[in-house]
């Protein structure tokens, strides 16, 4: 019976404190006017206030709080946020931990990753999939197969018209309740595109030429470049479907982008944009779908660090390698501790493919279980050497992709050797990545 009591007082102080929260909030909407609506988890308190005149917000205005505790609402947020100024919008999660919060500048990302697309869909028939089950769909960025130019790559890039859009499709596309064309697709949030000052793009000389094709060499490119005036191309590096071209003066850089981008090479329709420069204080550099840490960017073949140029455009993948004896620091976020097991803990078998990236710090692991998520067969690993001017047998390895779904195979080999199995596979594993 003590029990039973306890019970029903405590249902009882819930009700009490419910009801006190309801008071709390209903006389806070009428001394402020704004509205308030719950829908999907999560609770909005204005959006746009009263009296509001004009579009929302621009880009920036957003902060992310986190760690709020549980038995703190909206009556208690508001006046401690309008401190610092006008709310426009308040959205309130409905499930929260922690003691402490913490206040950083929102991630505005207005950009979801889509994986696992059928390779023969175009991007009309993707922009029209994402617009029957997800609102404020903007457009949809595709890229066509390095190999095969009629197909996609596998995935897709969502833009939506604002970071809330973009979060609110991300919901509802997470469960998997949304099958087009009878596949199961994977969503994430992606890299948002680095922003980089005008000032510094102001000096840019460099074009960033992208949808190649493999067999293009890098001398094509460069007469194809210097065809609408003779000369004005310093050097081209390509990396598989796309490339780098370096000009002399800025003023040819940008004449040759409006008048290359949409040109064919080889039959491939390019596409041309001005280089993004990399922060040169920033120990990693973000590349395609993957991070390369700058002891391997040379190894690799990226730009020098006097070019500072680059061109984010994919899905995150944090990548750690070790080349020639030196171990590059990894991203932050990756925890690499060990942990006591006491007597009594349960251990659960699990399968590697049901983590998450973050808990990867290798590429060769990486790389296998980006294969086993995209329905290919395990990477192979075939390991060649060759022997140095002073006697020392350098190695290197080549790696078979096959896909499953298309019977198709690819070959990537980095161009360079390395000294030991451990960093030759690593090499092998982190060039793929970024090739694929």
């Amino acid at each position: 019976m003590h029990e039973e009591n306890k019970a029903a007082a405590n249902g009882c102080s819930k009700i009490r404190r419910g009801a006190q929260n309801g008071a709390a909030l209903l006389a806070l909407m009428e001394k402020t006017g704004y509205s308030m609506v719950q829908q999907n988890g999560q609770r909005k308190f204005g959006g746009p206030p009263p009296g509001w005149e004009g579009p929302p917000p621009p880009r920036g205005c957003e902060v992310f709080v986190g760690k709020i505790p549980r038995d703190m609402y909206e009556d208690e947020l508001v006046p401690v946020f309008e401190r610092a100024g006008k709310i426009y919008e308040l959205r309130l999660m409905m499930e929260f931990s922690g003691k402490f919060i913490g206040v950083c500048v929102s991630l505005d990302n207005c950009r979801l990753f889509i994986g696992a697309i059928p390779k023969d869909k175009k991007k009309e028939e993707i922009l029209n999939e994402m617009k029957k089950v997800t609102e404020g769909v903007v457009d949809v960025i595709v890229y066509p197969n390095a190999t095969d130019k009629t197909k996609n790559r596998g995935f897709a890039f969502v833009e939506y018209e604002s970071h809330r859009a973009a979060a609110m499709a991300r919901r509802r596309l997470i469960p998997g309740t949304f099958q087009p064309w009878g596949h199961t697709i994977q969503v994430d949030w992606a890299d948002p595109e680095k922003v980089v000052d005008e000032e510094t793009m102001q000096r840019v000389k460099v074009l960033y030429v992208r949808n190649l094709m493999i067999s293009t060499t890098e001398d094509k490119i460069k007469a194809e470049f210097n065809k609408f005036k003779p000369g004005v191309v310093e050097r081209v590096k390509k990396l598989r479907d796309y490339a780098f071209v370096h000009f002399f003066h800025r003023e040819d850089a940008v004449a040759a982008m409006s008048v290359m981008n949409g040109k064919c090479i080889d039959g491939a329709s390019i596409e041309v944009t001005l280089a993004k420069p990399v922060n040169k204080e920033s120990s990693w550099k973000q590349h395609f779908n993957g991070q390369i840490s700058p002891s391997s960017e040379n190894l690799l073949g990226f730009p020098n660090k006097e070019d500072g140029t680059q061109k984010s455009l994919g899905k995150p993948a944090s990548l750690s390698i070790r080349l020639n004896g030196q171990h590059s620091p990894g991203p932050p976020e990756v925890e690499r501790s060990t942990y006591p097991i006491f007597p009594g803990i349960k251990l659960t078998p699990i399968s590697m493919y049901s983590l998450k990236l973050s808990h990867f710090s290798s590429a060769v692991m990486h790389l296998d279980y980006f294969c086993h998520k995209n329905s290919w067969a395990p990477p192979e690993y075939c390991l060649y050497s060759t022997t140095s001017q002073d006697g020392k047998i350098l190695l290197v390895y080549k790696v078979l992709i096959s896909s499953i779904a298309d019977d198709s195979q690819s070959y990537f080999m980095p161009e360079k050797l390395c000294t030991t199995v451990e960093d030759a596979k690593e090499l092998a594993a982190q060039f793929t990545l970024l090739h694929l």
